[in-house]
């Protein structure tokens, strides 16, 4: 009999020791003044910092803020009582966040009260749900932009027509002012067909997508009156892919020159290549893609317009016609792939992601 409660009491010790270390939900202990205690590895892959980096630090200096306010700890000390948030955000030093599931219980650790927080990354989910909503938001937006357009150019072309006809019978200086119905007949229609978008189909071919990237960066050079740094980071085993090259192109050079116009000198524009797997585009998973990252250290992009910043006639200036960037999402649709945008004081990065089609098959 004392065998087996030895045995069961050895064996509640080793799963103790053992099952943390194996569990996907990150687990950190903290005592009562907030000091770290414990990580496991899956609070450590997180985090990005092993238990040995960040024991007995406070979380205040691991954290740089959290949704969840410090007099929830002090309530979950007193009185013992856990609580669940299912949408906390938490922001470390370097300005970096992430979203996760939150579980806070009081236990009692070596003779006082601790807190065991237990968290699930969740940005990714939130990710693909954000990313559906907006896209359908996006095509609702582009269809009602594309029927209006349709609508305005039809009787454009009828007034421009009339004008024309009119002008004929007109002689001296009554035709300056067909000649200006005219002209600012063609400055809407131009206006209209940049809002229709890219109307012809991408023309497919296998390269490598490196090639762009140095056209794009020569174009900056030699008309760069900032004098802005573009440094590059490319990733040399990316193999060559299917793609419109003008296309892309337009689409990543309006991308930097947006960010040009949006920086001063002394900041830096940087493209960089990876491999990108198992990603999510448009509710479809790829193998294997490749993601180009467009980033700049710049002053960031106005909150209230990032939710919507692809949407037709959506501009951070006050000079923007809020075409560009919608155009762009328009070129990267038509290749299967997606374009996103992150952005905050000191980094704001565009990635387009371009799936590998012979990868994903």
């Amino acid at each position: 009999m004392l065998s087996n409660i030895f045995k069961i009491q050895q064996n509640k010790k080793n799963f103790q020791q053992v099952l943390p270390a194996h569990m996907v939900t990150a687990v950190m202990l903290l005592d009562q003044n907030l000091i770290i205690q414990y990580l496991n590895p899956a609070a450590e892959a997180i985090l990005v910092k092993s238990l040995n980096t960040l024991y007995n630090q406070s979380i205040e200096d691991v954290f740089r803020s959290t949704s969840i306010k410090k007099s929830r700890f002090d309530q979950l000390l007193s009185s013992g009582q856990e609580f669940n948030d299912c949408d906390v955000t938490i922001e470390f030093i370097d300005q970096s966040q992430i979203t996760v599931e939150l579980t806070a219980s009081s236990i009692e650790f070596n003779h006082s009260p601790h807190i065991l927080l237990e968290f699930k990354q969740i940005d990714q989910q939130k990710q693909i749900s954000a990313e559906a909503f907006q896209h359908q938001q996006w095509e609702s937006a582009r269809d009602l932009i594309r029927g209006l357009a349709h609508e305005i150019k039809n009787p454009l072309g009828g007034l421009r027509g009339a004008a024309q006809l009119l002008d004929n019978d007109l002689v001296g200086e009554q035709q300056e002012y067909t000649a200006m119905i005219i002209e600012q007949a063609d400055r809407l229609t131009n206006l209209v067909d940049r809002l229709l978008g890219p109307n012809q189909l991408p023309k497919i071919a296998k390269k490598n997508i490196h090639i762009v990237l140095e056209k794009v960066n020569q174009l900056v050079n030699f008309n760069n009156p900032k004098g802005i740094k573009l440094c590059r980071d490319y990733d040399p085993s990316i193999p060559d892919i299917e793609f419109d090259e003008d296309k892309i192109q337009q689409a990543i050079l309006n991308i930097v020159n947006n960010a040009i116009q949006a920086i001063d000198s002394e900041n830096t524009i940087y493209l960089k290549t990876r491999i990108a797997s198992n990603q999510i585009i448009n509710g479809k998973r790829i193998k294997l893609g490749v993601q180009i990252s467009i980033i700049d250290d710049g002053p960031g992009i106005p909150s209230d317009i990032q939710s919507t910043l692809f949407y037709p006639m959506v501009s951070g200036r006050s000079d923007g016609t809020g075409l560009g960037l919608s155009i762009c999402q328009t070129l990267i649709q038509q290749h299967q792939g997606k374009l996103l945008c992150t952005s905050r004081p000191g980094k704001t990065e565009f990635s387009i992601l371009l799936p590998i089609h012979g990868e994903n098959t």
